[in-house]
């Protein structure tokens, strides 16, 4: 029910823009990097005013760092309903669909937008103050998405290092694919990853 101050409209409004920043941000790091990626030229992408981004995030650090968090929980949740949604047809994902999720995870504009934060916080420790627990939740995040996904017993040898090594190799291929479309290259080594992470899980 909305109030008769008008409360809960200005509300969506203000969450409505808030949304708009951060897709924006998000958008600019990945194709601009972060040195052209300004509180003014997010503003202009969201089709906002720059007081109103600055009235959401004070400084140009709070926003990309809350951006690329966005992106990620948002990706993460798409990935998870994607997967219970093939559960309940039946169809759990196999260990390839699995690693394919997150190597597409690594190699879209979540991953440029997160990389281009985490080259230039090495030159700003301002920045970096915020990156580094950022980068922590992140991989934290993912981890257990992907635990989740597989249904790995972590408390099995090898395994968490299994997985552990599945997330280094897709940022590895994420960062090869930066410069060129990499993905024919990619596509066999996915393959014979997923061979290799189903012996290690004790998948036959």
């Amino acid at each position: 029910m909305v109030d008769l101050t008008g409360r809960a409209p200005q509300q969506d409004r203000s969450r409505a823009t808030r949304a708009k920043l951060l897709e924006a941000a998000v958008a600019c790091l990945a194709e601009m990097g972060w040195s052209r990626s300004t509180v003014a030229v997010v503003s202009e992408r969201a089709g906002v005013s720059r007081g109103a981004a600055q009235h959401h995030f004070p400084t140009r650090e709070a926003l990309f760092v809350a951006a690329v968090e966005h992106v990620a929980h948002q990706r993460s949740a798409e990935i998870r309903a994607q997967m219970e949604e093939a559960s309940a047809r039946g169809h759990g994902p196999t260990t390839g669909q699995v690693v394919e999720l997150v190597v597409d995870l690594y190699t879209g504009p979540m991953f440029r937008a997160a990389l281009a934060l985490w080259v230039a916080s090495a030159a700003e420790p301002e920045l970096a103050a915020q990156v580094m627990p950022l980068e922590v939740r992140i991989g934290r995040q993912v981890h257990r998405l992907v635990v989740e996904l597989l249904g790995a017993d972590e408390t099995e040898p090898g395994v968490r290092e299994s997985i552990q090594a599945t997330l280094d190799l897709a940022r590895g291929l994420g960062l090869a694919n930066l410069l060129t479309d990499d993905s024919a290259r990619r596509r066999p080594i996915v393959d014979q990853w997923a061979t290799m992470l189903d012996g290690a899980l004790g998948i036959r």
